[in-house]
């Protein structure tokens, strides 16, 4: 009896064998495709060119010999705030799909994605790539109750088994791993922000965070922030102060799929 099912459990098996390296041989064609196509877009945004503020200045000719009527009728002007700062030419973006609000990035990681923004429709792109195409991967997309003027950004992405996406996110639970990735990039038609973190913090999907967008007051800030530190893997030593803006990577991480992990950055010079 053995030796008869003995050559059918040999063939179910190799069968098995099969199907699993035609799946394996699948999904890294995929991370590829999506490797390339992410690299494409990257090259698109490439190219900056950074005018010469220098053409815009002129000076008197002669200026010091310029008299001192002249001297007095020179308008004394209110400090203006910085120039935005671009590093990235996002135009051909933004002309590709409408839905794209900006780029993330954290140096020497996988984080280096476009960020879709669809308030109707808040998780469009949970499985869609930037062609409106079906993709298991996704792209990063923000908050639908976000505009880029809350006092919390969140920004929603996948943590994938191949290493793209946020999987590098869920990294930052090793201290060490903030020491050497402390700053985030995000940047939008308004320029670039860079955002510290000081934070990062396993929740539930339905964690109190998520809903805070907004503060109402100074208070409110503060409260948050003091909890929210409290909650904290570890102490970063960074306080945010009221009015600087904050930025939230949310992806999955823990045994059940309720488990959250969040990386939360506090805005900061570029």
């Amino acid at each position: 009896m053995v030796k008869k099912i003995l050559p059918f459990l040999t063939l179910f098996f190799a069968a098995v064998m099969v199907v699993a390296i035609i799946m394996i041989i699948g999904e890294v064609k995929d991370r590829q495709q999506e490797i390339d196509d992410f690299n494409e877009l990257a090259d698109l945004i490439a190219d900056v060119t950074v005018p010469d503020k220098s053409e815009d200045i002129t000076e008197p000719e002669n200026s010091e010999t310029a008299s001192v009527e002249e001297a007095e009728v020179i308008e004394v002007t209110e400090p203006q705030e910085p120039a935005p700062v671009f590093t990235r030419n996002l135009t051909p973006l933004f002309e590709k799909n409408a839905d794209c609000i900006g780029w993330v990035y954290i140096e020497d990681t996988a984080v280096d994605y476009p960020v879709m923004h669809t308030p109707s429709e808040p998780q469009r792109y949970l499985r869609l790539n930037f062609d409106k195409e079906y993709s298991n991967a996704g792209i990063p997309f923000l908050d639908g109750d976000n505009t880029l003027d809350c006092d919390n950004l969140i920004i929603y992405g996948h943590n994938m088994r191949n290493g793209t996406m946020f999987s590098d996110v869920t990294q930052y639970r090793n201290e060490d791993y903030f020491t050497e990735h402390p700053v985030i990039e995000f940047e939008t038609a308004r320029g670039l922000k860079l955002y510290t973190v000081f934070a990062v913090v396993y929740v539930k999907n339905n964690d109190g965070w998520y809903d805070f967008h907004t503060a109402a007051d100074e208070t409110d800030y503060n409260n948050k922030i003091a909890e929210i530190k409290r909650r904290a893997l570890y102490d970063t030593s960074i306080t945010p102060e009221y009015g600087q803006q904050l930025l939230t990577l949310s992806t999955c991480y823990g045994a059940t799929k309720s488990d959250r992990i969040i990386v939360i950055g506090v805005e900061s010079n570029p």
